[in-house]
């Protein structure tokens, strides 16, 4: 069924896809980018999905570094098709720390979710926090969306049975 919207898209389709995805700086000043993942973070992505904390909250886990390519590929294809938008957290030196992405775009809304996870030893420094601040701002300010959020109640399916996922939310003006 296609549905007709009564009032304008709240962002206009190509407002991400026209041009490349941008490295965004954290302003904690301590030298954490977000940037494209890259072919030679793989074996430091295939790390997060051996923790047990990052298997707690995530289902989708990649068991081999060509499955972590293969995500790679797919989030490259979900710049271009407005679909999400997904980097690495990094260290200036290039070290991996975590990863923040925005999911489940919304144009018509102006609405997306958040969705992160860090390495083991860069928990507690303010990485996810500072992360996802630089990726408010960006979305929030430069790129017009409304709304980012994070999931809801007893909404995932794991290992241990159903979990409450984070439930955030940032209003452009906040």
């Amino acid at each position: 069924m296609i549905r007709t919207l009564s009032t304008p898209p709240a962002m206009a389709p190509g407002c991400l896809a026209a041009a490349p995805q941008p490295v965004l700086p954290a302003t904690d000043g301590g030298g954490l980018l977000l940037r494209p993942w890259e072919r030679t973070d793989a074996a430091a992505f295939l790390s997060a999905y051996q923790d047990e904390e990052t298997r707690r909250w995530h289902t989708h886990r990649p068991s081999t570094e060509a499955q972590v390519q293969e995500w790679f590929q797919a989030y490259r294809q979900d710049w271009e098709r407005e679909k999400g938008c997904h980097w690495a957290v990094a260290r200036d030196s290039g070290e991996v720390l975590g990863r923040m992405a925005l999911r489940g775009l919304d144009f018509d809304d102006g609405v997306a979710n958040a969705a992160y996870w860090v390495l083991p030893a860069a928990r507690g420094a303010g990485v996810a926090s500072n992360a996802l601040a630089a990726v408010s701002a960006w979305a929030l300010g430069d790129i017009g969306f409304h709304r980012l959020e994070g999931t809801k109640r007893n909404v995932a399916v794991h290992d241990d049975g159903r979990h409450d996922m984070h439930l955030h939310a940032r209003v452009r003006g906040d």
